[in-house]
């Protein structure tokens, strides 16, 4: 997976994002970006020193977060219960913060093996956990939001469930499984907000085909706790507030704002193409997002978000397969 890092929040250098050479044309060598993304990762390699690793960057995180007032990180908290009963009442919410900035919704379940939907109930459960530790955040001006930091761990004592989750391009059952649907909404509304996403990691194997597909690919989360999280700082004057929850047969979320934003976003993506490398199969794009005055409505600009590449565990069409190397 791909991580990157603000050195404001983190501590640590910030990690570019290397340049992706141009689609060549004919029968090309692979490009650069190909060949690193070939190359296992060194815990794949040598599968030892993967529960090492996970204990050093569980430990770096945890001196991450104590140390954070010292670099300072304020981090986004939930409510008490007397703020989030304030704005239950959808009236008294929009009089506080009376602009949607943006929403979305996702399906809770897929169309799966009857023997598999046990998972996705479970999975329904877990959402609903961790959902409530996110609803009625407040983001304010200069604070840093922590999807790890809000939720915390995902236990069978806190009242998890097994569910399924994503490990090196396989679907797995573990405890807590399906917060990564959660983590994926809270990203995309984001991504139509001023919000400034710090941290952000995605998995590193295009899983499923794009059957069904609401969102462009590349826009997903992946999430480990403690030290693979989602993390959004907020660099505006404006405050914002952030409700999830089940709206059976879905994952809902908005997020507002105290106040009227100069712009909205459009996310998309560009540049979508497969390539064959030595036997596998990768997937590439870039991710694009287009600002708009919300006055006028004309493009007043547009940034490059992300760039992805990813090994695809499933067989795409042929006619979409290019061959390199």
């Amino acid at each position: 997976m791909t991580i990157i890092l603000d050195p404001r929040t983190t501590g640590a250098p910030a990690t570019a994002v290397p340049p992706v050479a141009p689609a060549p044309s004919g029968a090309p060598e692979a490009p650069d970006w190909l060949l690193r993304h070939a190359r296992l990762p060194l815990t794949r390699r040598v599968p030892w020193l993967l529960p090492v690793a996970v204990r050093i960057h569980r430990a770096r995180r945890r001196l991450l977060w104590w140390t954070a007032p010292l670099r300072g990180v304020r981090f986004a908290r939930r409510p008490d219960a007397a703020a989030r009963a304030a704005l239950a009442d959808p009236e008294a919410r929009r009089a506080a913060f009376g602009v949607r900035v943006a929403r979305h919704g996702s399906l809770l379940r897929r169309d799966l093996d009857p023997a598999e939907m046990v998972w996705q109930e479970n999975k329904v459960v877990n959402l609903g956990l961790a959902g409530a530790r996110l609803d009625g955040v407040v983001i304010r001006p200069g604070e840093t939001f922590s999807f790890n930091r809000l939720v915390g761990e995902a236990t069978r004592r806190r009242g998890y469930l097994p569910g399924m989750r994503l490990s090196q391009g396989r679907a797995i059952v573990g405890v807590g499984g399906g917060l990564c649907q959660l983590a994926n909404l809270v990203h995309w509304m984001v991504l139509h907000s001023p919000l400034t996403v710090v941290e952000r990691s995605e998995h590193s194997f295009d899983t499923f085909p794009d059957r069904g597909r609401v969102l462009p690919w590349g826009v997903g989360v992946s999430i480990v706790y403690n030290y693979v999280d989602l993390v959004v700082r907020n660099d505006t004057e404006h405050t914002f507030h952030l409700t999830v929850g089940i709206d059976e047969p879905h994952l809902r979320g908005e997020l507002r704002s105290d106040s009227p934003l100069p712009h909205s976003y459009r996310v998309h993506a560009r540049h979508e193409e497969f390539l064959r490398y030595e036997g596998s199969v990768y997937r590439r794009n870039e991710i694009w997002r287009t600002v708009i005055d919300r006055v006028t409505g004309d493009v007043v600009g547009e940034e490059l978000l992300k760039r992805n590449c990813a090994r695809v565990v499933y067989e795409p069409d042929p006619a979409r397969v290019r061959d390199v190397g």
